[in-house]
């Protein structure tokens, strides 16, 4: 059923628009179904710009599942660019599904995808724009159930006035569950012609009472002390769960539908090729990560699973690469036997293989030879630091002899560069470690002349870090904008080999990132304010204005730093504790405690090789 009056209007102004292929719809695959012949309507939002929601792999999978299900309608709505949305707003026109111009005030359902703590100012704006009441307190039965979930739900306070229930874990089964749910009980307060938000809430709490994993926030008070850290996290009704499991998909992995009729897009995306999940979870427990943590446990899919959707996915879309995905690829218990299949079925077709997230361990020496015959640009590797010492400290167990070895196979097999990814401010983070970084690139340049006979480039990738919910290092406070700085600046004053390059992340940008992933609802007036004074994709430098976010937060009083750098005891109670994540706080304090002991050893030892160097550095 589409809105004819809403895409004529929308097609009138799309001359004046940059990318309009964006805003049309009507993609191969996708699914536009008459909304009078299904029971329930469903609209996964994307809170940022088209070609990045188009390349996220999870999108697909849910878009996949809900449209499989003949009585649901899924649709897709991405943040448009600033200047659709001021078309938007001067022809007064609602932000819509892509599959048939549905205002978002007519689903029943938003699902959205918090993928990162910048796009926030998004998600207002997509409510915005999509004729829907900001606050969560405001909205009545006839308003779409708004849903977050992803990694941004693992601390959900900063969110919380906005979204009516948080999804934690895994999509796939509990999405269907909270539409069947909804839907059900909508219908009942429809028959009985109560559309209050009393009624509402009513539903909303007994939703969240009939599961273990959602989490809806107005049931749920905040007491503080007088320096600003929590007290306690209060139930206002006694039907709702005093803690949030997340939810774990219980069936086999391969029972789980992978998406092979991918929706194909229009216009060109960052990861333009087929997505292909080979296992979910890491069997490693870094302490930095919060992907591993919320990934929990490891489930892998069969080889010939992967090889067939990979095939279907291929007829159906067309696309000449398919990359194979999963946080460890080279971890998955049958890598060579997948590597040698898909190379067996898809090198005659002249489709390329790629694999991202390649571990550095013994195995990737053997990894170029595995792709021989495949198109070959670079290897993307993450070794995140550059000392043995403080890869313990982080509990990532690899070696530099393995990561440089790889490297020297990978450029006699062809391949053009390495991308290595750092981090740069962990705790206990020395200007050893900072040498290291540019010790191990120009190394592995060295190497790729030893191996072709010529230097090779090699770019190190240094991203700010922040410590994130759910992880050991939660308690710990992030660097100073001026320690960034001076390390960044370090960096590349010790940098000597012109092939090698140093990008550091943008310094402002993982700075508000810092504040939006570990603050609570104190800082959401904040976020709102902000949004109001024009914050828009926060994701994109061309866009950024970190003046702006910095004045709000002044203008409101809201104390950066106490939610940022400061180092947080851990007998703290913090804003996300009542949401427990797989293993819980007790394995994460014992964690954090066996991470100070081993940065104490760590610093004696590096004091006793003399030349000051045992000094911390930066502010």
């Amino acid at each position: 059923m589409l809105n004819t009056a809403v895409r004529d209007a929308v097609l009138r102004i799309l001359p004046r628009i940059k990318t309009p292929a964006q805003y049309i719809g009507g993609e191969r695959n996708s699914v536009a179904k008459d909304h009078r012949q299904v029971r329930g309507k469903l609209c996964l939002c994307f809170p940022d710009a088209y070609t990045i929601g188009m390349s996220h792999h999870g999108l697909q999978v849910l878009y996949t599942i809900m449209n499989d299900d003949p009585q649901w309608a899924c649709e897709r709505s991405f943040t448009p660019w600033m200047d659709f949305e001021s078309e938007l707003r001067h022809n007064r026109l609602p932000l819509y599904g892509l599959e048939t111009f549905t205002p978002l005030s007519e689903f029943d359902v938003l699902g959205f995808s918090l993928q990162y703590e910048v796009s926030y100012t998004n998600l207002l704006t997509m409510l915005d724009l999509g004729g829907i009441p900001h606050f969560s307190r405001e909205r009545r039965v006839s308003d779409p159930l708004v849903v977050a979930g992803g990694p941004g739900a693992q601390n959900p306070e900063l969110l919380a006035p906005f979204v009516d229930l948080f999804v934690i874990g895994d999509g796939e089964e509990s999405l269907p569950w909270v539409m069947e749910k909804w839907m059900r009980l909508k219908e009942e307060a429809t028959r009985d012609g109560d559309y209050t938000h009393k009624r509402r809430s009513n539903m909303l709490a007994e939703l969240v009472g009939s599961t273990t994993w959602a989490y809806a926030p107005e049931f749920y008070e905040f007491d503080y002390h007088a320096d600003g850290t929590i007290a306690a996290v209060n139930r206002t009704r006694s039907d709702v769960p005093t803690e949030i499991a997340s939810c774990t998909i219980t069936q086999d992995l391969d029972d789980i539908p992978l998406p092979t009729k991918p929706v194909v897009s229009f216009v060109q995306t960052p990861h333009d090729r087929i997505a292909i999940e080979i296992m979910r979870g890491c069997p490693w427990q870094c302490r930095f990560c919060q992907s591993t943590v919320i990934k929990r446990p490891l489930r892998v899919r069969s080889v010939e699973t992967i090889v067939q959707a990979a095939l279907e996915s291929y007829r159906n879309s067309g696309m000449n690469e398919i990359s194979l995905l999963s946080l460890s690829s080279s971890d998955y218990p049958h890598f060579e036997e997948l590597v040698k299949r898909m190379h067996e079925v898809f090198a005659p077709l002249g489709v390329n293989v790629s694999l991202p997230s390649l571990r550095v361990n013994h195995q990737l020496r053997s990894v170029p030879k595995l792709m021989q015959g495949w198109r070959r640009a670079g290897l993307t590797l993450a070794p995140e630091v550059a000392r043995d010492d403080m890869r313990e400290q982080i509990r990532k167990k690899i070696k530099n002899e393995d990561l440089i070895e790889g490297c020297r196979e990978a450029f006699k097999e062809g391949m053009s560069h390495v991308k290595l990814y750092f981090l740069c401010g962990l705790p206990g983070e020395r200007q050893v470690d900072l040498d290291g970084i540019v010790e191990l690139a120009e190394t592995i340049s060295a190497v790729g002349k030893e191996a072709t006979g010529r230097y090779k480039e090699v770019t190190a990738s240094v991203s700010n870090f922040i410590p994130k919910p759910h992880t050991p290092y939660q308690w710990n406070g992030m660097q100073t904008r001026e320690y960034f700085r001076w390390a960044g600046d370090y960096l590349h004053r010790q940098k000597t080999n012109r092939n090698v390059k140093i990008k550091q992340h943008d310094i402002e940008t993982s700075l508000l990132e810092g504040i939006l992933t570990r603050g609570d609802r104190c800082v959401s007036p904040g976020l709102y304010e902000a949004w109001k004074r024009g914050a828009r994709m926060d994701g994109w430098k061309e866009c950024f204005n970190a003046e702006l976010w910095w004045q709000t937060f002044h203008d409101l009083n809201i104390d950066v730093d106490f939610y940022r750098t400061r180092q947080r005891p851990i007998g703290e109670k913090l804003p996300w504790d009542h949401v427990n994540v797989k293993k819980g706080r007790a394995y994460l304090e014992k964690e954090q405690e066996r991470s100070v002991i081993q940065l104490k050893v760590m610093a004696d030892a590096v004091a006793t090789e003399g030349d000051g160097e045992g000094k911390g550095c930066g502010g």
